[in-house]
């Protein structure tokens, strides 16, 4: 029977922990890098969660909750990836319910995510979650 559980990370086990998800979606980072680059964010608001199945971690979000002009207070998903070996499962689902919740909780008026434009996999998923498509995101390396 599978025991499912969201977990809110912030020991540096757990932050070590994820890293076998987000690698999936962030390969460019290390882990190194990315327990450095998590405690630094948490200082800043940032929350990282983790939807375990019998205590292995299979999906993870990264977010926070800012303002701004344009869309008042808002809940942003920074990273939100389903172990490729566990999709399919309903797992990003369950983190995405989770967040929606959490944001409305807060009071924020939206939740906000950004994807790479060659992710079409996950951009049905988000428009099967009635999330629109509602601008386009551009960007310069400096």
């Amino acid at each position: 029977m599978k025991r499912l559980e969201i977990k809110s990370i912030s020991i540096p086990d757990d932050i070590k922990g994820c890293y076998t998800v987000v690698k999936e979606l962030r390969s460019h980072v290390s882990q190194e890098q990315f327990e450095q680059q998590v405690k630094r964010q948490q200082q800043n608001g940032y929350k990282l969660i983790a939807l375990s199945n019998n205590d292995m971690f299979v999906a993870i979000a990264g977010f926070r909750i800012s303002e701004c002009l344009a869309w008042g207070k808002f809940l942003y998903v920074d990273d939100l990836v389903t172990k490729s070996t566990e999709k399919s499962k309903g797992y990003g689902q369950k983190l995405l319910d989770y967040l929606t919740s959490y944001a409305k909780q807060q009071g924020c008026n939206m939740l906000h995510l950004d994807s790479g434009v060659q992710r079409f996999t996950a951009h049905r998923f988000y428009i099967k979650q009635g999330m629109d498509i509602k601008s386009h995101h551009f960007s310069i390396s400096l």
